[in-house]
């Protein structure tokens, strides 16, 4: 009798996986993950809603994709015209999106009342 490829292919996968059920039926040693159990996520609340944009300053910071400084300084434009009494400080984050930039951060907490971030397009 002649049995053909994709049937010899099937009954072949079958045969681990009725090996492996058996296995851990017989009650088999088990291997556990060496790293343990990850540590349990903390939440940390948004930050509060700033109820008013007048006299405040308010950072947009671009990561640095391609042209998008440009996109953040015409956001800037048509803010500041829409409110005037608001300052908007446009700043390029140094590195990748995965890298930290402390003194960003610092001169925000220090002199902003809030930040818009573009994470990309």
């Amino acid at each position: 009798m002649r049995i053909s490829l994709w049937r010899w292919l099937s009954l072949s996968l079958l045969v681990p996986t009725v090996w492996s059920v058996a296995a851990v039926a017989a009650d088999a040693p088990r291997v556990l993950n060496p790293l343990g159990q990850p540590p349990a996520i903390e939440r940390v609340p948004m930050a509060p809603r700033i109820d008013n944009l007048a006299g405040k300053t308010i950072y947009l910071v671009d990561i640095g994709f391609t042209d998008t400084h440009q996109l953040f300084t015409e956001l800037r434009d048509l803010l500041a015209a829409r409110y005037p009494n608001t300052q908007w400080e446009v700043r390029t984050k140094i590195g990748t999106y995965f890298d930290d930039d402390p003194e960003l951060w610092a001169e925000i907490k220090q002199r902003g009342h809030g930040m818009v971030i573009g994470i990309g397009h």
